[in-house]
């Protein structure tokens, strides 16, 4: 196999660039031992499983939203990080998470695709308000530094992949970007892997999947990318074992894992009664004749369109709004988004629905 620096030496210097900033973007160490030790009823500091769950929400939220990877990423390292330099009670967690997200979504997604604030507080079913959100968000910029993109595993992740896929060369399947990203975000809802390094973490990821598919000529890839980052064996086993832990514990049937979770929006009582028994068939659009197609009815038309999507999405909406008829019993709208699951479980490879259970329980 040829030698990784004749390769491309640009990209060991990116590794070593990114390698160097990382320190500056870890969470401190003491607030992470602070988390782990508290107990789970605290109610003076958040404890580890009260992180864990929040961070799971927010995984929710991205992928309801269609936000980028990089944005959940980003989110959970702001809200580590914030969490180990501030006192904090849990109380004010589920307002902390959310304006972690938003910060993270202005900084990575296009402007037109980020959620308006009070859309994000409504669909996480928070009880803040939009004045504390925003006080919320300046308290977090103003601790942190979130002008520059952080250095995370993710970063590493994307430099590695590269690499594996040239030289592999269509010999061997090797596991996809989703994949292994998918994986990414399950560890960082547990805060033990908040500890590793972002660039150990990444390539224990990848070292965890290739060892377990038997790729020995890849893996030597793996050999060298510690040799250039100075990453011991130790370390690198510990986390791989870890992740693999992480792995088998997130594919097992008892774990609650956040694959083909719908979102079930639960309404009150005197919503229900505005509804109608058959407000889940979508009627049928009329056809619009080519022919006599004028600026009157493709306003008309668009209305139409704004209505339906209204009712598809936000049912509670469409009544307040007289958009639907009423209805006399409780109901509720599911939605979904599939994206890859970390553990390509039946069903919920690229195709099954993310939404986590807290959603489902919650009532207005």
């Amino acid at each position: 196999m040829r030698d990784l620096h004749a390769i491309d030496s640009r990209l060991l210097n990116e590794l070593k660039s990114c390698r160097a900033k990382e320190y500056d973007f870890l969470p401190r160490e003491a607030g992470l031992r602070m988390m782990e030790s508290a107990p789970t009823e605290n109610h003076s500091g958040v404890s580890a499983k009260c992180r864990d769950a929040r961070v799971e929400e927010l995984w929710g939220l991205t992928s309801f939203f269609g936000y980028r990877t990089q944005t959940f990423v980003q989110a959970v390292n702001l809200l580590d990080r914030f969490l180990t330099i501030m006192k904090v009670q849990p109380k004010h967690l589920p307002c902390i998470g959310v304006g972690c997200l938003h910060i993270a979504a202005k900084m990575v997604e296009e402007e037109n695709d980020v959620s308006p604030t009070h859309e994000l507080i409504r669909i996480s079913q928070s009880k803040f308000t939009v004045s504390d959100l925003c006080r919320m968000e300046k308290i977090i910029s103003e601790k942190l530094s979130v002008a520059p993109e952080a250095v995370t595993a993710l970063t590493f992740l994307r430099l590695y992949y590269p690499t594996f896929t040239f030289l592999s060369a269509g010999r061997e399947e090797i596991p996809s970007i989703g994949r292994l990203e998918a994986q990414l975000k399950a560890c960082l809802c547990r805060l033990v892997f908040s500890k590793a390094k972002p660039s150990v973490l990444a390539l224990s990821l990848i070292a965890q999947e290739l060892e377990a598919l038997q790729f020995t000529a890849l893996s030597e890839i793996v050999q060298q990318f510690q040799r250039h980052l100075k990453i011991s064996d130790g370390e690198l086993l510990h986390w791989k074992e870890l992740v693999a832990k992480c792995m088998t514990e997130y594919c097992s049937s008892e774990c609650n894992k956040p694959d083909n979770k719908k979102l079930v929006w639960i309404v009150s009582r005197r919503t229900a009664q505005n509804l109608q028994a058959n407000h889940f068939s979508v009627p049928g659009l009329p056809t619009i004749p080519e022919a006599i197609w004028d600026e009157s009815e493709r306003t008309a038309g668009d209305n139409r369109r704004v209505r339906l999507l209204i009712y598809q999405l936000h049912p509670e909406a469409a009544c307040v709004n007289g958009l639907l008829p009423s209805h006399s019993e409780d109901s509720c709208e599911d939605m979904s988004c599939g994206e890859d699951s970390p553990c390509g479980s039946p069903g919920s490879d690229g195709e099954g629905a993310f939404f986590l259970s807290t959603f489902l329980h919650r009532k207005k």
